[in-house]
Parts: structure tokens; sequence; C-alpha cells
């Protein structure tokens, strides 16, 4: 990124000023330390008032009689800095900026440091968090005292990222990532804070290794609110099999069967459509993290596999999930990955025998929707489209959930919205339609997804 100082923009912090922020438990100071056309280091400084923050005692707070006055806030990272970080950095959160906007989509070289954080779980369970993400870790343990080192580490860390990743991506994952590392909040956790680690954790908590641990530690351990978190993650997210699992449960519970997530059944459901139309060549529209590819990869009947998202970064961690770079050239040559948006005719979504949009029109607009139908079924025409999404009336039997099953989705059908906008399709471009429900077909309120199958 040339000049370096372009960092400003995406932070929308003027690098030649000082400016502090109001927080309810300190003050909150950004400044930049260094700012010159090859390296600019922008700087969040949270002073933190002990005795304001005694107020508010945190779950995990220390329970001797001093201990809400002289503790450890003050001077290291914790969800005191996330809470400063999504106060000042808001918008750059967002992955918006009006005059940059090339630039706040791009991922760009960067390097995080935080000298001191909480880390139970050492500096392995630091690696652990951020070598998913494709981070460069360097976690140093700091020593109880380095005059006698025969004490031993302390449970803090000094931390360094290095990797090229979007800004707006790297703020989102330290926000959740640093409580969890700590494994403290200094608030009360709330049912919005399901919704808080869903946004933050959009298009990489689902594929990642440690996404239980992640979920328990984010949300308190408060059960309720963690199975809502993993039952939203494997609906919307297409996280791996077990995104589901219940990481309450008891050892002797385990022995009998798990419950199959319904992110498993909704592949599973795809997959036996796309074999029952004997399609050979498959393209998946939207392919997020790229779960569904994953799959397609590891049938030798599936000889020519494409991938597209909106979101670069959606089809970058596809890529990396995928080992592209590993697999055999045979292989590798069988799979391809783009970006491209379903709102605009696109040649190189045509020539397949199967197109697959799964959980991926609900996060359209509405009014947009016509542009997909014709980019898809008009242009593109495929001799099969298979289309899933959620049935809105089963939202009922999900605890704890209000509203929508994710924040970026636009609407949820019913039944019948879908099968009227499928009938649409029906007459506007020459498809004949069959519904297949996946997952358990409620009595009362229907399958949690819908699934239509178009062939023409």
């Amino acid at each position: 990124m040339t000049p370096a100082t372009e960092l400003g923009f995406l932070l929308h912090k003027h690098p030649g000023r000082v400016q502090e922020f109001s927080q309810s438990y300190g003050t909150a100071h950004v400044f930049y330390p260094e700012a010159g056309a090859e390296r600019c280091t922008a700087a969040l400084m949270l002073e933190v008032d002990p005795i304001t923050l005694s107020r508010t005692r945190a779950r995990n707070s220390p329970d001797f009689s001093l201990g809400q006055y002289v503790n450890d806030r003050p001077y290291a990272a914790s969800s005191l800095l996330t809470s400063a970080m999504n106060a000042v950095f808001r918008t750059a959160m967002r992955g918006r900026c009006a005059s940059r906007e090339e630039l706040a989509a791009s991922a760009i070289p960067l390097e995080l440091s935080l000298p001191a954080l909480p880390c139970r779980g050492g500096p392995d369970f630091a690696r652990r968090l951020f070598e998913p993400l494709g981070w460069a870790v360097e976690a140093v343990p700091v020593p109880l005292d380095e005059r006698f080192p025969e004490w031993g580490d302390s449970r803090y860390v000094t931390l360094t990222l290095r990797g090229t990743v979007r800004l707006a991506d790297a703020l989102n994952q330290l926000y959740v990532l640093l409580p969890v590392l700590d494994d403290a909040k200094h608030y009360w956790v709330a049912p919005d804070e399901v919704d808080k680690l869903i946004r933050s954790g959009d298009g990489w908590l689902a594929a990642h290794p440690e996404r239980g641990r992640i979920t328990r530690r984010y949300l308190g351990n408060r059960r309720t609110l963690v199975q809502s978190a993993l039952a939203r993650l494997a609906e919307v997210d297409d996280a791996p099999e077990d995104a589901l699992a219940t990481p309450f449960t008891e050892p002797a519970e385990q022995e009998h069967e798990k419950k199959v997530p319904l992110n498993e059944l909704r592949a599973e459901a795809v997959l036996a459509a796309l074999r029952q139309e004997d399609a050979r060549s498959v393209i998946d529209l939207g392919c997020g993290p790229g779960a569904l590819l994953a799959r397609l990869a590891e049938e030798p009947s599936f000889t020519r596999i494409a991938g597209t998202d909106v979101a670069f970064g959606a089809v970058r961690t596809a890529h990396r999930r995928l080992g592209i770079d590993r697999l055999p050239r045979a292989r590798a040559e069988r799979i391809t990955l783009f970006q491209g948006a379903l709102t605009y005719a696109d040649d190189r979504f045509a020539g397949y025998d199967a197109a697959v949009l799964m959980e991926v029109i609900e996060h359209v607009d509405p009014s947009r929707l016509g542009s997909v139908a014709e980019v898809v079924f008009g242009r593109a025409r495929p001799k099969t489209v298979i289309v899933t999404t959620p049935n809105s009336e089963h939202n009922v039997r999900y605890e704890g959930l209000t509203g929508l099953r994710h924040p970026d989705h636009r609407f949820e059908w019913t039944r019948a919205q879908f099968r009227a906008w499928a009938e649409e399709i029906e007459r506007s471009f020459g498809y004949a339609v069959r519904h297949v429900p996946v997952g358990e077909d409620d009595p009362e309120v229907g399958p949690p997804t819908q699934m239509g199958v178009f062939t023409r």
C-alpha cells in the first residue's frame, strides 16, 4: 500500500492529529507514532479508570476485596480494548471508506502488536486461533519476573500478527478473539452478543477449527446463547459438520447418536440432487468459504467445478480451504475460483450442467432478485439449478432467536412465498421445479431449509 499513510483514510483517523474518545470506563487515545510513505503505525491507547470499572463487576472478576480496584484491566488488552475499538474504529470495522473503496475491499500488508495480552491457554492457543486465519503469529510469554526466571512465565503474552489481510477483517478478528484469549468480559453477556459474534465472525468463524471454543468463551459459556450461535453458524455459513454439536454434552451422553447438523443435511441434499440429475460440471454461485466445493472436489464424478462469491475474502478462504496450491495438478485443474456478483451478467457463469445457490438468495435485496433470476436462469441457463433458502416458519423452533437467522439476511421466506417465486421462475424461463424439504419436516412449521430443484 503506497503511500502507507492511506491507513489514515481506512481508519478514518488523520495521522497528523492526536484524538481522544471518552468511554464509560476511561479514555481512548488514537495517535500515529510514525506516518511515512513506506510505513505507517496507528496506535490505540486505552486509559482505564479502575474506580469507574469497579461499578460493573464482570463474571470473572477477582473475588478478593481489593480485586475490583487492583487488577490488570488498566495494563493489559481485554474486552475493554475491543469495546474501544468498536467505538473508535466502527466504520473501519464495517469495511466502509467512501474515498478509498477499492483499498478498503483489498487485502493489505499489516502488522498488529499487543504488548500485554492475557492468554488463558498460552502461546499455543494464540497460534491456534490466528494461524488458521492466515496470520504469521509470534506469541512470546511474559515472565513473572525477569530477575527470577525460575518462577516461570505469567499468563500474559506479547502478541504480534503479520499478514496480508483486509483491514476490516483484521479488526473484526481482534474484536472476537481478544476476549476469547482473556476468557473474560467486563460486562454482562446479553442475548444480543450472539448477533455481534455472528456479524463480526462473518466469513471466517464458521470454518475455524476452534469455532466451538471461540463461541463458548465469547459468550461466557452461557448454554442457550452458545447453542443459538452454533446453530446460526451452521445454518448460514456452512460450518464444518460438528458445528451444531453442543459443547456441554456429558461423556455418557456422547455414546448416543449425535444429531446431524443442518448444514450437513443441506449439503447432502444438494449432492443427492446433483447425482440424480447426472451433473458432471457444477458451479457454486455464492460459494462462501468453500464448504460445498470441498465436498464436490471429493467426488471424481464431478469433472469440472467452479466457485464464485461477491466477497473476495470468501474466495480467498475457499482457495485456502481446498488447498489448491497443494493438490496434484490433475485434481487442481478441475477447480476454478473467481470473484463475481450474481446481479450482473457474467459469461463465466455459463457452460455448466448445474448451478447451486445454497443459502444465497436471502442475502440479496428483494428489488434485485429479478436481476439474479435473469443472470442465472436467463443468461447462464444451466440444465439444473438448485436453490436452498431458510424456511422462516421454522424459526420458532430456534430457542433464543429473534428476527432473522443472520444479520445480513434481507428476507426469509415462508414455504408459500418460496413456491410463488419458484412458479414465477417456471413461467418466465421455462424451467420445471420440484420442492425438497431439508432437515426434519415439522408437521406444523415445515423443515428448517427449503430446496427447489429447477430443470429444463
